[in-house]
Parts: C-alpha cells; structure tokens; sequence
C-alpha cells in the first residue's frame, strides 16, 4: 500500500484473486501434478537408495570410506552447477527428478548412517549372544534407533528437493511445469503469478511434509514395536 505499485509487489488481493483465476484453468492442475510427480519420484529413489547405501555402509567400515569423497562431493557442489551439466545429459522433464535425487540422497545417507552408526553395542552383543534372528535385529534393534535420524532427514529433505527441483525447471524450462510458469512471470514482470506459484509450491511441498512424515511414523512404529506377544 505504501510503495503502491503492485510491480513491485503484489498486494495480497492480487495474488488471491490470481490464485483463484489460474485455479479455474485445467493446465494450472497439469502444472502441479507435473512438477509434483517428478520431485517426489526423485525424493522416493533418493530415500531407497541413501537408506540401502547406508546399510551397507553401516555392515562394512570400508564401504563408508568409499562413498564418503562421492557424497561429501554431491553435498558441496552448488545446485546451479549440477542442473547445467544435467542439461547437457539429460532431457529437461527429467532434470527435476534427477536435481532433487542428488539433493536429498546425501541428506538421508548420513543421517540414517548416523542412527545405525549410534545403536547400542550392548543390544548388539546380545543379540549375537542369543543367536537372534536378523529380521528380529532389524524390527527391534536397528527400527527403533534409526527411526528419529530418518524423520528428521525426511524432513529436511522435503522442502529441499521441492526447492531444487523447481530450480532446476526454472533453468531447463520444461514444458508444462511449474518451473516454466515462474520463468514466464519473471518474463512478463508478473509479480502476482510469481507469488501466486510460490504459494503453490509451498503449500504441496508443506502438506506433502506433513502426511510423509505421519505415514512414516506409523510404518516405522508398528514395525519397530519392541513388544512381544506371547
């Protein structure tokens, strides 16, 4: 109200109201469902793979001494870097899902690395003691203690990758994304679209958050149960 010029920046009405306008429209939905599918199939791959590279690294010492120089690499090098040269490998409709693999795979690697890294020695020697089946290790073990270091990295790396996905749109430009939409608001100097898609981008990335992480929990609590039936 005070600048006055909504070029600048949109006034809430505006992007309200423009919210509502591309709401009506069947590419809006296309939009989202494109982006949406691509970013969360890069965040599943990259959960399985940092979860099994993990495990593996958590079995044998010199495994994590190997991957370490590759994921201390994908963790430091900019974003910006990586969607440039993918650009050069890949098509554009399959950057994001790549861009947001490469983000989050370091992310849960260390974290669930962390978790198996830090299980009590003790349970372990007992569990070797007893003779205890491998499958039970892991449902009242190994569950319950890496449990806490996978929802937090779940949880970082949501919003993470629904950040670098778009980023990587927004510079391959593929048809029919998200991504596109804001390089076309930056284009035309639309302010109103451009908050208009941020709050989009937002709101999947926060509820999708939300209902992971709650499906999550229950997979993870009923699998870990420490409680035996007798």
């Amino acid at each position: 109200m005070i600048i006055g010029n909504s070029l600048l920046l949109a006034a809430p009405l505006t992007v309200a109201r423009r919210l509502i306008e591309l709401g009506a429209g069947i590419d809006f939905w296309k939009a989202i469902g494109f982006s949406f599918v691509r970013i969360v199939s890069g965040f599943l791959l990259a959960l399985a793979a940092g979860i099994a590279l993990a495990v593996a690294a958590g079995r044998f010492r010199f495994l994590e001494e190997i991957f370490y120089p590759y994921i201390m690499t994908v963790k430091s090098t900019p974003v910006a870097s990586f969607i440039v040269l993918c650009l050069i490998w890949l098509n554009s409709k399959s950057l994001s899902v790549f861009i947001a693999f490469l983000i989050v795979l370091p992310i849960v690697y260390t974290n669930v690395l962390q978790g198996i890294s830090s299980t009590d020695r003790k349970l372990l020697e007992m569990a070797d003691l007893f003779r205890v089946k491998w499958w039970r290790r892991l449902l009242y073990i190994y569950i319950p203690q890496i449990t806490p270091y996978l929802i937090s990295a779940c949880s970082v790396s949501i919003g993470m990758s629904f950040k670098a996905g778009i980023a990587a749109e927004l510079i391959g430009i593929p048809s029919g994304s998200i991504g596109e939409r804001l390089y076309e608001a930056k284009v035309y100097l639309d302010t109103g679209d451009l908050f208009a898609w941020s709050l989009v981008i937002i709101t999947i990335s926060v509820l999708f958050e939300k209902l992971f992480i709650y499906v999550s929990k229950l997979i993870l609590k009923s699998g870990g149960k420490t409680k035996v039936e007798h």
